[in-house]
């Protein structure tokens, strides 16, 4: 494939085949799980538009494959880097992560994450797989404060994959919206997925994969509301677009809800996650209290008069 990318025009035989499918058969060397992820990513164009991976080619069309430019693997190496520690036993490690933080190294952002510095404390965890990721069943946004839990081997890590995939894990965040949700409890069921136009996003969209958040307002405020989310499903960014897509963005949110001078990132906290003990299989509830700059924030909302419930 030339930098330019590969070019592709639709004959009456190739007609009616999935975009995913019509390339895989006829680009040597992508799997069909390779190009569904250039499609998600923007990467595949038919007629020079972004389309769905569902997306049945015909005559006539011109599809357009540009394969992003390689980037080196990163590499997970331990970091001495102080880690608030919630709980810890033979089977996982349960921290409470600070905003601006982000979990596994990338390309573009090698070094400095949260999983650096717990390999530094759990150095076990590189007998895991030899990922950036080892151990992690679950992750948090960069701008997410709150708890998370890592797995210390194995057998750990498939048990709470495993709590995960079956929505048995609670995930209970606290957010701050603009707006006065209403009813005052509730739950938001939308599908998400990759946005339409920009894929970097996500974007309720049909034909994305079923999302639940329930939602209960714990506080009111004069234009903006705390809010309770609990997430029944775990799709990337989900309170963020939900909230968005009723019209009651997260405060600090800067790509999908509202800037505030008084606050330098989205409004996000896991306080309290629940889950069943690898070794024992007890239940066990975790919790973060909200961090300064949060509590801060509430404070700056709630001296404006407050508004009736």
């Amino acid at each position: 494939m030339t930098d330019a990318g590969q070019r592709f025009l639709i004959s009456a035989d190739t007609s009616g085949v999935r975009v995913d499918l019509f390339i895989s058969q006829h680009q040597e060397g992508l799997s069909r799980s390779f190009v569904r992820r250039l499609i998600e990513e923007g990467h595949v164009l038919v007629n020079g538009e972004a389309v769905k991976a569902s997306r049945k080619v015909k005559v006539g069309d011109v599809v357009q494959v540009d394969l992003p430019p390689p980037q080196p693997s990163p590499v997970l190496v331990p970091e001495d880097m102080p880690l608030d520690i919630i709980y810890e036993d033979a089977d996982i490690l349960v921290v409470n992560k600070p905003a601006g933080l982000t979990v596994y190294p990338a390309p573009g952002h090698p070094h400095h994450t949260l999983m650096n510095a717990i390999l530094a404390h759990c150095p076990q965890l590189a007998s895991i797989e030899s990922s950036v990721r080892p151990g992690v069943v679950h992750r948090l946004d960069k701008d997410t404060s709150g708890v998370m839990v890592v797995a210390k081997n194995k057998a750990a890590q498939l048990y709470l994959s495993s709590q995960m995939k079956g929505h048995r894990v609670l995930k209970r965040y606290v957010v701050l919206v603009k707006g006065l949700p209403s009813p005052a409890q509730g739950a938001i069921e939308a599908p998400i997925g990759r946005h339409p136009r920009d894929r970097k996003r996500m974007a309720v969209i049909e034909g994305g994969r079923p999302s639940r958040t329930l939602y209960r307002v714990t506080r009111r405020f004069k234009g903006y509301s705390e809010v309770e989310a609990t997430l029944e499903t775990g799709r990337t960014h989900q309170i963020r677009v939900h909230f968005s897509h009723k019209g009651w963005p997260v405060v600090g949110d800067t790509v999908y809800g509202v800037r505030v001078p008084w606050l330098g990132r989205q409004f996000v906290h896991a306080r309290t996650l629940g889950l069943r003990l690898p070794g024992s299989g007890k239940y066990v509830e975790f919790s973060a209290e909200l961090p300064a700059d949060l509590q801060a924030a509430l404070e700056t909302v709630s001296s404006v008069q407050a508004a009736p419930s």
